[in-house]
């Protein structure tokens, strides 16, 4: 590693410690020229998440759009923007995890419905009407009607349970969840 100092190619690590679940790789080093000490990261290069549309076609994921649908279910609601960004987070790792770099909209979707049931009925209603396109009042009784029946048992499994809303109280304690949460499986 060439050294930001004096441009010598010869260091040594003095200190390497992993970041952001592992998947980040911090290194202290030291110049064996002018012994002056710098820092490096290290990061893993994955391939970008791309989105396969109904209609067929492909697009690169934009987190940007993921995040702005959960906002407005969540609009006027008591969930904060921590918890949103949270469960952003979550959908993007488990649409890594189950399908690679390239996954159908209908996964997403399906995740974020997930989601947003843990973190907040009414944004669940919300988002749900949206993704399925409902045409009627009858669309909403019937996603009402299941959503009170019993469950029966899980069809797919789609991961971990998303994360659970926050409040400001409650930051510091579901923050040390996510992380255990997170450190229990492979980081993206």
């Amino acid at each position: 590693m060439r050294c930001p100092n004096c441009g010598g190619m010869r260091d040594r690590v003095v200190d390497t410690r992993p970041l952001k679940g592992g998947s980040v790789i911090r290194r202290r080093r030291q110049c064996l020229h002018c012994q002056s000490r710098f820092t490096t990261y290290e990061e893993i290069e994955s391939l970008p998440l791309q989105v396969i549309k109904r209609d067929g076609r492909v697009q690169d994921f934009d987190r940007s759009k993921l995040l702005t649908g959960i906002q407005k279910a969540c609009e006027k609601r008591p969930v904060n923007r921590e918890s949103m960004e949270a469960l952003a987070d979550w959908v993007t790792d488990q649409a890594r995890r189950r399908h690679g770099h390239k996954i159908p909209s209908s996964v997403l979707g399906e995740l974020v419905l997930r989601g947003l049931r843990v973190l907040d009925l009414v944004a669940y209603v919300r988002f749900a009407s949206v993704y399925k396109k409902f045409q009627d009042i009858g669309d909403f009784q019937k996603l009402l009607q299941a959503h009170n029946e019993p469950d029966q048992g899980v069809l797919f499994e789609l991961g971990p349970t998303p994360p659970k809303r926050r409040d400001s109280r409650q930051a510091g304690e579901s923050d040390k969840l996510l992380r255990s949460e997170g450190e229990k499986q492979p980081s993206a």
